[in-house]
Formats: C-alpha cells, structure tokens, sequence
C-alpha cells in the first residue's frame, strides 16, 4: 500500500506526514526526556518548567525537519531517476544529516553525521516491508 501511495501523492503531501509523525514522535522523547535531564541539571519550579517544554519543542522541530527533509529529497530523487532502490535512501540521508550538522560548523560532525543518518536511513530502506 506504502508504494502505491508514493506513486499518486505529490512528494510534498508525503513530507508533511512524515514531518507530523516523526515530529511527534520526537516531542514525545523530549517530553519523557527532559524532566530527567531538568533533574540532573537541579532545576525546580518555573525554571524546570520552561526548560521541559524548549526539550519538547526542540526534539520535536529536529526529528521533524530530518524526516521533512529525508523524506522530501527521498521523493524527489524517487521520481527524478523513476527508480526505487537503496541510492534513494543513501542520497537523501546523506542529504539529511548533513543539513541537520551544519549548524554546528564542525567538519567531522557534518561527515559523522551524514555518514550515520545515511547508513541508518538505507538499512531502514532496505529493511522496509514490501
């Protein structure tokens, strides 16, 4: 069912599902996550509760823009080479993670990461049930 409907949705409709699923996802994470980490860091009352919720917000805007990202460019290089095989996956995580990576400006953390997402997002591709 999953490949019939990249072959009719327009790439854009397929990033917006992507961005809001993985999206909430990833704020979930934050909202399991942070009040450990707020612990940790010894912080009580408003000051806790300001920093769960940037948590929240920052792990749901970053899984989403990875997976707006993976998945767009995945579309696209999908319906440009009419082909629908591993290098999609490899290109469009590579293309990920490296966006994701250069705001820290750090050569090694771009590579590092875009290799990563690149290895995961193909083993995923691959895994994936027909």
């Amino acid at each position: 069912m999953e490949e019939e409907l990249d072959r009719v949705a327009p790439c854009s409709s397929l990033a917006v599902d992507s961005v809001i699923r993985v999206g909430a996802a990833g704020a979930i994470w934050g909202f399991c996550a942070a009040p450990y980490d707020a612990r940790k860091q010894g912080l009580t009352g408003s000051s806790r509760a300001a920093f769960v919720a940037r948590s929240i917000g920052g792990f749901g805007f970053q899984c989403g823009l990875v997976a707006g990202i993976f998945t767009s460019t995945r579309c696209g290089l999908q319906r440009y080479r009419r082909k629908d095989d591993l290098v999609n996956a490899l290109i469009a995580g590579a293309v990920a993670g490296a966006t994701v990576a250069a705001g820290t400006r750090s050569w090694k953390q771009v590579v590092g990461t875009t290799c990563l997402v690149s290895a995961f997002s193909t083993a995923a591709d691959y895994f994936r049930t027909s």
